[in-house]
């Protein structure tokens, strides 16, 4: 084996304590499940079900959404397989635990820990993967080559940054990428990426993203908001991180100048923080609400309004005419969150400078109106104003927006196409046996 994989390995497993520690820590701060810490070390109470098993990987809330989407199509193909789906956060359980369709598993994704790797696959001998998270677990993935199960990375990406270590480390990176039986990626750069790594039967397919279905609405909780909130003009700042929030509160203060009726939703990207956001926005002399367990409506005079619940993000967009993305004029540097799902519902797309992370999807809906860059503080309070006080230009443009997005549902077809061709070539032949 690769010396780098071997040191990984017994480091991981030197690391016991390490991990122990850190499951412990991540348990006191409320992220992780106690009742179902355990599948963090590869257990499970749960047994596996008869059949070829289908196993999703996919890290996220970003990535539960598109698992969604594929989950509807491996069903139509194969209804008799069941499929077990792991994620790695609380949030994207609680998210996923009333939408997964019946014979669909949800475990927490172990840690990667050689014993924790290999009880989670002892346990439930998946027949086929699909990997949808951009981090690869060198013991988990080496452990599903040398049982020769077939995997598919889906919706890769790689940014240069990252490109540029494994490039340091290529022999490693090359043994890696060789367990996968395809690697479908999001853009032709990427493709070109994965190449140079020495990844083989890679294809650009585009970013599943595209054709996520769009986020559910509660109709009886925006029946209710609407009622709440009139005639009022508003905009909403979604999955927000550190010093976005300020800046939402100061724009709040320049527009309300002409708009004093103005309401502000804040959706921030981690709700635990909202304390620390009401503390924030406090101090700027705004009048603040949280959204709360009781999901109260906004008052008539609620200046900043912080919907800190899990799943009603759907609603916000739906409700808000105009929609900033998060992450993207943020204190950590940015990177940007996903723009697709706030399009869907037909807000004007905003984002800052920063980012990165999703590029790509940024430049194409850049190019073709669907979002709009705003360049500094300034810039953002002008585009706002413009959009606030022109809501039929605000109309024009989310539908434009809305209708862009679903040009490019075709991505969903082409990934199903290459899925179903590994499920039936001589490399799944696990798969299909």
């Amino acid at each position: 084996m690769n010396f780098l994989l071997n040191f990984y390995g017994h480091l991981m497993t030197w690391g016991t304590p390490g991990l122990e520690a850190l499951l412990r820590r991540r348990l006191a701060d409320g992220k992780e499940d106690p009742a179902r810490i355990g599948e963090r070390r590869g257990q499970s109470g749960l047994p596996r079900p008869d059949g070829k098993l289908i196993w999703i990987h996919g890290a996220s809330v970003g990535e539960a959404q598109s698992t969604l989407v594929m989950i509807e199509q491996l069903r139509q193909h194969f209804p008799d397989r069941p499929i077990l789906l792991t994620t790695g956060t609380l949030t994207s359980a609680r998210y996923l635990a009333a939408r997964l369709p019946a014979g669909v598993t949800h475990q927490f994704y172990p840690l990667d820990h050689p014993e924790w790797v290999s009880r989670f696959l002892n346990h439930w001998q998946p027949d086929f993967v699909l990997w949808m998270e951009s981090e690869l677990w060198p013991n988990m993935l080496m452990n599903l080559k040398r049982r020769h199960t077939p995997v598919i990375l889906v919706n890769a990406r790689i940014s240069p940054r990252s490109q540029a270590r494994w490039m340091s480390v290529r022999s490693t990176a090359t043994e890696i990428l060789g367990t996968f039986t395809a690697i479908l990626t999001q853009t032709q750069a990427d493709a070109e990426s994965y190449r140079a790594l020495g990844a083989t039967n890679v294809t650009a397919t585009g970013n599943l993203k595209f054709s996520a279905s769009a986020l559910p609405v509660d109709t009886q909780n925006e029946a209710a908001f609407l009622k709440a909130v009139g005639q009022r003009p508003r905009w909403a700042y979604a999955s927000t991180h550190k010093g976005e929030e300020e800046m939402a509160c100061r724009l709040h203060k320049r527009l309300a100048a002409d708009m004093p009726d103005l309401l502000t939703v804040i959706v921030p990207r981690h709700p635990e923080r909202r304390n620390d956001i009401v503390d924030a926005c406090a101090a700027s002399g705004l009048r603040v609400q949280l959204r709360g367990e009781r999901k109260d409506p906004p008052r008539p005079d609620t200046d900043i309004y912080i919907a800190d619940t899990l799943g009603e993000l759907g609603l916000f967009y739906r409700t808000s005419p105009i929609a900033c993305i998060g992450r993207s004029f943020s204190d950590d540097g940015g990177g940007g969150h996903n723009p697709i799902e706030a399009a869907q519902l037909g807000c004007v797309v905003l984002h800052g400078p920063h980012i990165q992370n999703l590029a790509e999807i940024y430049r194409i809906m850049d190019e073709a109106g669907a979002s709009q860059t705003v360049r500094d503080e300034d810039d953002f309070y002008s585009t706002l104003h413009h959009f606030l006080t022109s809501p039929e230009a605000a109309q024009k443009q989310g539908q434009h927006g809305k209708d862009f997005i679903v040009t490019q549902n075709a991505v969903l077809g082409r990934i199903m196409d290459n899925i179903l061709t590994a499920f039936n070539d001589g490399h799944a032949a696990k798969a299909t046996a």
